[in-house]
């Protein structure tokens, strides 16, 4: 079943559902009808947090690319944003939908994104990890980690955030998968931007700004060495202007 809504001129965002098998259901968004036959576009990954676990597919739009492009912000790219029904979200699951988009869609392979918050932190860390030759870079916001073998982490671009403020899931469960990181001998791809006093909703401010995209789009696997881009940074000012870099100035919730 395919429902497909407008959000700007000639690009869509489409609701599939029970058209992946062992996959979830998900948004997704193309930026605009491709004319160039031999034109391949990034597709990007969102992995939202348990808030919007369930089977209602318009709670993913509360926050995050979907919320953003509605807001204003151009995201030059396809988005996939699928809903976990609750629990973790599993890798594989993920994979069979980057496939399945990639099957049915002219997708640059080789500038495919996953960022996520809190459970979809996990998500991030989870995926990457798992298949770091397929994930062009990953940013993991207020998460952790629950695959065993994290050494994958340290094979491609991976910026993680954390608030030292936050009681929804601690600081460690990052500092633990930075630790991995570090074991293995090559942390030379980890961006770590643990911010004194943030709580853990605040973050969500990420999803709507800039450099956020500049930054991943920067990684292609294809980069010799695959090095991280340190051109960026996440600041307490950066996350306060993130709304008005939209040019938005209504009322904003946060969301986990």
């Amino acid at each position: 079943m395919l429902v497909s809504v407008t959000m700007m001129a000639q690009a869509k965002c489409e609701a599939i559902r029970n058209k992946v098998k062992d996959g979830y259901n998900f948004w997704l968004y193309s930026p605009a009808d491709i004319d160039d036959e031999k034109a391949h576009v990034p597709l990007l990954v969102f992995l939202h947090g348990a808030s919007l676990c369930g089977k209602n597919l318009d709670r993913v739009r509360r926050y995050g690319p979907m919320d953003a492009l509605e807001k204003g912000r151009v995201i030059d790219c396809y988005i996939v944003a699928p809903q976990n029904p609750g629990g973790s979200w599993q890798p594989q699951k993920v994979m069979n939908i980057i496939e399945w988009v990639e099957k049915h869609h002219k997708v640059d392979s080789s500038r495919i994104y996953v960022y996520g918050m809190s459970l979809g932190g996990f998500g991030t860390m989870d995926v990457c990890a798992t298949y770091p030759d397929r994930i062009a870079a990953g940013m993991a916001i207020c998460g952790g980690a629950t695959v065993k073998d994290l050494s994958g982490l340290s094979r491609l671009p991976m910026w993680i955030v954390h608030g030292t403020a936050d009681r929804a899931v601690p600081v460690s469960a990052s500092d633990r998968v930075v630790k991995a990181i570090k074991d293995t001998g090559d942390d030379s791809r980890l961006i770590y931007t643990r911010m004194p006093g943030i709580d853990h909703g605040r973050p969500a401010r990420i999803f709507y700004m800039s450099q956020t995209y500049d930054w991943l789009f920067s990684h292609s696997i294809k980069d010799k060495g695959r090095p991280v881009n340190r051109d960026f940074e996440i600041t307490k000012e950066g996350l306060n202007n993130a709304y008005k870099d939209i040019g938005k100035d209504a009322e904003w919730e946060e969301y986990q």
